[in-house]
């Protein structure tokens, strides 16, 4: 199964910052083992969707600054605070902003937020790795312009 944690990118600019959305629904797959009567999202996940926007952030650095083409691999997690569960109906912001960027890789700081209070802080370093994929590169702009409104 395939994950995606980004409902709408609300701010966007390559290669800095990025804001997305992200909106928690009860009939979300994990929600049946995790946990049964009390649903709570796998801190892991969102994890997972902070890092979906910081890969994508930093993929966007890389060809605005460097004129490469590469898909952004998570390495590092460092600085990881869990700060308050996230149930069924709740929405996640996530924040992130480049910190540092180069030709191998790349860092962001990125935080998860619900009604304007941190859930999850981290920072997340990325390496960078060349894919020649047609498919998977089509695939990517389609959801990019699905997450910024441009269909």
């Amino acid at each position: 199964m395939r994950f995606f944690l980004i409902d709408r990118i609300t701010l966007w600019e390559p290669g800095l910052r990025a804001e997305a959305v992200k909106n928690i629904a009860l009939s979300e797959d994990f929600f049946d083992d995790h946990f049964p009567r009390r649903p709570v999202m796998p801190g892991v996940l969102i994890l997972e969707g902070m890092a979906q926007l910081s890969g994508l952030l930093l993929e966007s650095g890389l060809q605005e600054e460097h004129a490469k083409s590469a898909k952004a691999v998570l390495t590092i997690l460092e600085k990881t605070k869990f700060r308050a569960l996230v149930r069924p109906g709740d929405a996640l912001q996530y924040c992130a902003e480049v910190v540092a960027l180069n030709e191998a890789g790349g860092k962001t700081r990125v935080k998860a937020l619900r009604d304007g209070l941190v859930v999850t802080a981290t920072e997340m370093a990325f390496a960078f790795k060349e894919v020649q994929d047609p498919l998977l590169d089509e695939k990517r702009r389609r959801l990019m312009d699905l997450w910024l409104g441009r269909s």
